[in-house]
């Protein structure tokens, strides 16, 4: 996944990608290696731009 494809619009909901990013910490017993600290810091973008999505949509 490259940055510019998580942003902006993210099919994925809020919920989704939370549940990507804690699943991703389960599996890495709490200490991200290199690859997985890529991954992470990608989901968070996603999931900020998802959060932001969901709360234009609301108002």
């Amino acid at each position: 996944m490259s940055p510019t494809s998580s942003i902006p619009g993210s099919v994925r909901s809020a919920a989704e990608l939370n549940e990507q990013i804690r699943a991703l910490w389960r599996r890495s017993g709490g200490s991200l290696s290199a690859q997985e600290r890529v991954e992470y810091e990608l989901l968070v973008v996603e999931w900020a731009a998802a959060i932001r999505d969901e709360v234009v949509e609301a108002a």
